[in-house]
């Protein structure tokens, strides 16, 4: 049986033209080996499978080549270049820290360096994994790396930088190697697809690409599975289906149910996610991943950031015409929390369930937002800015010299000769609080407020209405409202009847508070039910407490009390200075 060589072993970069996604340390490293300003000792960090033994052997051959191309690139044809690349070069050692990591490994290191290359200009030592030394190898170490012979090169590479001690570092030219694209890695895979005779999609080589996360020799291990499986054709669904991916489509059906909000296909989807095997945290981090995309394929400028391949961007490209920015950036944070909360619930398929629902009804929540913000934006326009005091003085009519104007009765302390009078002052109070009243009040719903705001627009109608029109509209609503369950209130309403005043005000007599709270409670509807009815949104309902007023509506000993404070303060100064206690 012939002998397998994967491809990360197969396809791995000989000279530095071929190292995938590592242009600005490759070309540093040629210019320094051209002018001759080689370093005494590097240190090559970065994630794993980036490339950073590929280039520290690379190096090392190419600094020993004595017949460099005039690209700076080894010959592989001189003494030293076929040696190293059958593995028998004398000039360069490699070192796994990780496994030779004592004070003695460093020191038969350090005792080897001395002695000169016997072909070649220089003897260059690799030393993997170099975090993995100890700190007393660190420090034996320090000597040797800080003025070695003029032979010796020093190339350390670690995958944790900052395990390194700084007396190291110092001692080092620092290259930090990037995690490679996905453009990249996908390019070199359709590469080694080609040399090998296998057809291959593009957006399959993209998922491996992705499914790497930068590393190259993660991509090269993980096509040569997809190879194994699905043999000379790598499809696109033999991939997600290997490596247990969940596909595009699956993401691109959610977003066209949230955006027609239809909850049970959304629902419907997330449960076939489900049985098909694949976990639900995965699912919220991809949905994330999938509106991230939506969001960034809205302007061409930063189209250019989707990582993805060829016919999956013209397809975010479409969807995303189809979404607003205010729904994926309230999408992004619904995600988001449910992404962080995930894993402390109890109940996580709720919780994803939960977070579908609030995506599908971003779309109508925002519509009664905007209905909402509107009609206020209307009514602050149309209503001129007054001073409230000012306001509420316009809307109070004071009665022939009977009423005091104030929803809150003023305490007077009354001659001894008015004691014995039944006549009390009428109390005024008037039923059509101002604009801010009603949208701050956290009492009254929406619908009602906004009816009201609609109602005291100055635009509406103003027609003139007789005392019968009144009476007539008054008893039709108190007898709908009867037939609703409110028999009390219709009740209040029939037993009197309201008087029409001057500027459209409506004046209604009660005999006590009660009934005022009745009122008050059905208010908002009452007032604009009069105003539609009657064509005339200046309309203002005053409620004035019954003249008369005996001993019979003081139920309680405190009511009593406080009536005798009302006509004497001197009775309540009395008891304070003595400390009296109240019985009642």
């Amino acid at each position: 049986m012939e002998n397998f060589i994967v491809s990360a072993r197969k396809y791995r970069p000989a000279t530095f033209n071929t190292v995938v996604g590592q242009s600005h340390i490759t070309n540093t490293l040629k210019n320094a080996i051209k002018t001759e300003h080689l370093a005494h000792a590097f240190l090559f960090c970065g994630p794993r499978g980036v490339g950073k033994t590929t280039c520290a052997r690379i190096l090392a051959k190419t600094i020993n080549c004595t017949n460099r191309t005039s690209e700076v690139e080894a010959c592989d044809k001189c003494e030293s270049c076929e040696s190293f690349n059958s593995g028998a070069s004398l000039n360069v050692f490699e070192l796994d820290a990780a496994s030779n990591n004592s004070v003695d490994d460093i020191r038969n290191l350090v005792d080897q360096v001395r002695f000169a290359p016997q072909l070649g200009t220089h003897k260059v030592y690799i030393i993997d994994e170099v975090h993995m030394l100890s700190s007393a190898a660190f420090n034996a170490f320090l000597k040797t790396l800080e003025e070695p012979p003029k032979h010796a090169i020093f190339i350390l590479a670690t995958t944790e930088k900052h395990k390194i001690i700084p007396t190291i570092l110092s001692r080092c030219q620092i290259f930090d190697f990037n995690r490679i694209q996905i453009d990249d890695i996908a390019n070199h895979l359709a590469y080694i697809a080609g040399n090998e005779n296998i057809t291959a999609e593009k957006d399959a080589l993209h998922i491996i690409a992705q499914k790497a996360d930068g590393a190259l020799r993660d991509a090269c291990s993980i096509f040569d599975q997809i190879v194994s499986f699905a043999g000379n054709n790598v499809t696109y669904k033999a991939v997600i289906d290997n490596l247990n991916i969940l596909d595009y489509d699956y993401y691109f059906k959610v977003t066209d149910a949230i955006l027609t909000e239809n909850i049970s296909s959304a629902l419907l989807l997330f449960n076939e996610i489900l049985n098909n095997g694949f976990d639900g945290h995965n699912f919220v981090a991809g949905m994330g991943e999938h509106f991230r995309n939506l969001l960034v394929g809205k302007d061409p400028e930063t189209l250019q950031l989707l990582e993805v391949g060829t016919n999956i961007r013209e397809k975010y490209k479409e969807q995303s015409a189809k979404c607003s920015l205010p729904i994926l950036v309230k999408g992004l944070t619904i995600l988001n929390k449910t992404d962080i909360n995930y894993k402390s619930s109890k109940n996580q398929r709720l919780q994803v369930e939960l977070a579908l629902m609030q995506l599908c009804s971003l779309n109508s929540i925002g519509i009664e937002t905007e209905k909402k913000n509107d009609i206020r934006l209307k009514i602050n326009l149309s209503i001129p800015q007054k001073n409230s005091a000012k306001a509420v003085a316009e809307k109070v009519e004071t009665p022939k010299g009977e009423a005091i104007t104030s929803s809150i009765p003023i305490q007077k302390a009354a001659p001894v000769a008015e004691i014995a009078t039944i006549v009390k002052k009428p109390i005024i109070k008037t039923i059509s609080p101002s604009i801010n009243q009603h949208l701050n009040s956290e009492k009254k719903t929406d619908k009602n407020s906004i009816e009201l705001n609609e109602q005291t627009n100055f635009s509406q109608p103003k027609n003139n209405f007789t005392q019968v029109q009144l009476e007539s509209v008054w008893e039709k609503y108190a007898n709908s409202i009867k037939e609703k369950g409110k028999t009390n209130l219709a009740t209040n309403l029939l037993n009197k009847k309201p008087q029409l005043k001057e500027n459209f005000n409506i004046e209604f007599t009660i005999n006590n508070k009660s009934i005022e709270e009745t009122i008050n409670e059905d208010k908002i509807v009452f007032l604009g039910f009069l105003r539609k009815e009657l064509s005339n949104y200046s309309i203002q309902l005053q409620l004035v407490m019954n003249a008369v007023e005996d001993k019979a509506n003081l139920y309680t000993a405190t009511d009593r009390y406080k009536r005798l404070v009302e006509k004497n303060p001197a009775i309540n100064t009395f008891r304070q200075k003595f400390d009296l206690d109240l019985e009642f």
